[in-house]
């Protein structure tokens, strides 16, 4: 909800501060009539999009709607940027006291831009795939079809959008559902930073018309690349340091995962920063300088991060590098790769410190599959 009304709201200023008056209405939507109780329908669509997070009965649900939900508001604030459009048509003076409240209610919060795609349309198409398979009765079903029927009828009656813009908003969600289908419950991490790179390129660049926000752009596009990709060495090392290229690339990206490893050091700085886990292996995360000093001497290091460069003090041992995604769960190849060069430096009888950036999920994973067949 609040990236909705960041994007839709920056959207509609800037076409109103532009005095946009393009329009796509077709010759026959003159003629199309203005109904006053339509007012109610258009307005009720926050009543469903309330209720459709209510509804969800599992994070795989919860996943998918929000999603897609985060993928037609995106997307079309993308387009209310790029080519925004008024509305054409002059609404008719209003006849009932009722509904004229509801209308003046209507004019505060919306403006006559943002047309092309009607989220409206959008979100109920989005709001029927996920509340209709929560409803155990074919009535219920019908009557749920009849309401979310009547809110996208009531953006043509009530002239907020054009017929052009109901077809758009239906393009839309039938994109986003085709793009974030049900059934895959991996978080998917490019998809996050590919909208937030969206975002920052709508409020920073075409708003604010910052430089610094284009760079933050395309590095975030960079990250999601990789991670579609499934990229594992998009942040190389030399010697346990990134190269001055990826910090030329991808500087916002390292420096929040400093940051983040910053306030994970700092919350949890009255645990142990790593564990026994086996005779030979002890796990956790990236160390400081201070605290790579309590490791076992002579020690190897093998380094699971791709986001954090390699604590001075362990630079100067056996150091190998297997980086892996953050989030992603790693390729059995890749799994056993790494598996190996663990069991490997425990039989020359090396000690050996395995860790990722924080400490809470690969270096976990890999210690657990490298000894799923035998006792740690």
């Amino acid at each position: 909800m609040l990236l909705f009304n960041l994007c839709y709201l920056l959207a509609n200023s800037l076409a109103q501060q532009q005095h946009i008056i393009r329009d796509i209405a077709l010759p026959f939507e003159r003629n199309t009539p203005f109904i006053e109780w339509m007012v109610i329908p258009y307005l009720s669509s926050g009543i469903f999009f309330v209720w459709s997070f209510l509804q969800v009965e599992s994070r795989e649900q919860l996943r998918v709607l929000s999603q897609r939900l985060l993928l037609a508001t995106v997307c079309a604030s993308l387009i209310f940027f790029l080519y925004p459009l008024r509305f054409s048509l002059e609404r008719p003076a209003l006849t009932s006291s009722l509904f004229a409240p509801l209308f003046h209610f209507l004019s505060l919060i919306d403006k006559p831009y943002n047309q092309l795609p009607s989220l409206h349309v959008a979100y109920c198409l989005i709001f029927w795939q996920s509340l209709h398979p929560t409803l155990k009765r074919q009535a219920s079903k019908i009557i749920l079809a009849g309401c979310l029927f009547l809110v996208a009828a009531s953006t043509l009656f009530t002239y907020q959008h054009h017929l052009l813009d109901l077809v758009g908003g239906l393009a839309l969600a039938a994109a986003a559902i085709r793009l974030i289908p049900a059934g895959h419950s991996q978080v998917k991490v490019g998809f996050y930073y590919t909208m937030a790179a969206a975002v920052v390129f709508m409020a920073g660049v075409l708003v604010l018309h910052s430089w610094l926000a284009g760079y933050l752009c395309i590095s975030m596009l960079l990250v999601a690349l990789a991670y579609q990709r499934r990229d594992r060495f998009f942040l190389p090392k030399r010697n346990g340091k990134h190269t001055w290229l990826a910090w030329l690339m991808y500087a916002p990206y390292l420096s929040g995962y400093w940051l983040t490893w910053l306030a994970v050091r700092f919350r949890e700085r009255h645990r142990p920063a790593f564990i026994q886990f086996s005779n030979h292996l002890w796990i956790g995360r990236r160390l400081s300088e201070d605290e790579a000093g309590h490791l076992p001497p002579e020690s190897s290091i093998i380094d699971l991060s791709c986001e954090l460069g390699e604590t001075a003090a362990l630079r100067s041992r056996i150091y190998l590098y297997f980086p892996l995604l953050d989030l992603v769960t790693p390729e059995p190849a890749v799994m056993e790769e790494i598996a190996a060069a663990i069991r490997q430096e425990i039989a020359a009888g090396h000690s050996v410190y395995l860790h990722c950036a924080m400490g809470y999920s690969r270096c976990i994973l890999l210690a657990k599959y490298t000894f799923a067949d035998t006792k740690p």
